[in-house]
């Protein structure tokens, strides 16, 4: 996803990760991607969540590490 947009949310706890990721999308068009980096163990819920309500679609979601990664394509 090199043409993808980036929001390190690493250190931040709920519910620092899904307001950012929130705010960032705003400023995408519809169809673009987002790359959320995340420590928080709360984001495994959150963002799925956050991206149900709010209508995106989560393309993917990894861990490496300590490290989760979530792609979201903005609705």
């Amino acid at each position: 996803m090199d043409d993808a947009y980036t929001l390190d949310a690493v250190g931040l706890l709920c519910p620092l990760p899904v307001l950012k990721a929130r705010k960032r999308l705003q400023a995408l068009a519809t169809g673009d991607i987002l790359i959320i980096s995340a420590d928080d163990p709360a984001a495994v819920v959150d963002v799925p969540h956050f991206c149900a309500e709010a209508g995106h679609v989560l393309v993917s979601a990894d861990t490496d590490g300590p490290i989760q990664r979530y792609a979201i394509r903005k609705g």
